[in-house]
């Protein structure tokens, strides 16, 4: 007798159980179980197990198991894939152009092109001529032990996917800013973006799209990235102070003059540091994500963990806390000087 069968007995629930009964052979571990009386032994309130989906299998035949739950999710995903992939592909695919040519032109553009270019938009955006001396030597340094090029590679997966999570993250915050029904509606969704393990956004995108497609591991960049842009882009125009907002009523300001001339101005140090964490948070992923063919240091880390070599592994992981500190640093005294701008 079963723990649970009092269950399906009060219940009324026996000749259904009976329908799910298996007419083949018992198993091994059951005909030792009986062979021992151990299927005659009553449970313990001690050892009474939790009422799961098995435990109730075990006293009714007809009650689902625990592996039919996961093993139906899979069957309807597969089922609904071939129409979702139509759907999908044709949207994502500029995502693998924009992926596939900035690779390209980064890896097939002279290196003495691209590093003085990199250097100038470093100067551009932070007027430093010692992050400028910085990132000189820390880019030299990764072309001299020969990882110029997967640290290329990075960069430019960095800068496709950061840039789309701004292009879509800041309207999105815009909206959620403007409306209290859009921001109770993608909070959750939100909420889930950021708690969901970064392995487990690969697991639908690998069945969805080819591994050799770029658009797989960007989608999932972009997913895992979008979040804080969004989220502080909703919190910096939401503190805009209510006097500033009232005067730009009094001056009769339409409503898309007082978004891009009064709150964007004052959310932006919110909004820029939305972006660092967007570009932090991609460069995490990247690495993640070379285990479905992104390119870059990841594939670097991935070889010293698979092949056991130590050395690959931990100048691999150098270089990647060397484009973190660029990526932040750079950030940061842009975001430096907004504030300093503001503030005079």
């Amino acid at each position: 007798m079963a723990t649970y069968d009092f269950v399906f007995s009060s219940l009324g629930l026996k000749e259904w159980c009976a329908e799910g009964m298996s007419d083949a052979p018992m198993t091994m571990a059951a005909l030792l179980n009986k062979s021992k009386g151990t299927e005659s032994q009553e449970t313990t309130i001690w050892e009474l197990p939790f009422p799961s989906m098995d435990a109730l299998n075990e006293s009714c035949a007809a009650f689902p198991k625990s592996r039919e739950l996961t093993k139906g999710l899979e069957e309807g995903f597969l089922a609904v894939k071939d129409n979702l992939s139509i759907v999908l592909d044709p949207i994502t695919q500029p995502l693998s152009w924009a992926l596939d040519g900035t690779l390209y032109a980064m890896l097939n553009t002279p290196w003495w092109i691209v590093i003085p270019v990199l250097l100038a938009v470093v100067l551009f955006v932070t007027k430093s001529w010692k992050l400028v001396g910085f990132v000189a030597f820390s880019l030299c340094l990764l072309a001299f032990i020969n990882y110029y090029e997967y640290a290329i590679q990075t960069l430019a997966i960095i800068f496709v996917c950061a840039f789309l999570c701004v292009l879509f993250g800041v309207p999105i915050g815009i909206a959620m800013s403007r409306s209290d029904v859009m921001q109770r509606l993608t909070v959750p969704v939100l909420d889930m973006l950021q708690t969901l393990p970064p392995f487990v956004y690969l697991i639908p995108l690998i069945f969805l799209f080819s591994v050799t497609e770029s658009k797989l591991y960007g989608i999932a960049i972009i997913l895992y990235a979008i979040v804080p842009v969004i989220r502080l882009t909703n919190l910096g125009i939401r503190l805009v102070d209510k006097d500033v907002m009232e005067a730009a009523n009094a001056f009769g300001m339409t409503s898309n003059q007082k978004l891009f001339q009064v709150q964007i101005p004052l959310a932006l140090p919110n909004i820029m540091a939305g972006v660092n964490q967007t570009i932090m948070m991609s460069l995490a992923m990247v690495v993640i994500a070379s285990l479905v063919s992104a390119p870059g240091l990841g594939v670097l880390v991935l070889q010293g963990i698979r092949n056991l070599e130590l050395g690959v592994g931990l100048i691999a992981g150098l270089g990647i806390v060397i484009l973190a500190v660029i990526l932040d640093r750079v950030t940061k005294a842009s975001l430096a000087r907004i504030n300093a701008s503001q503030s005079q």
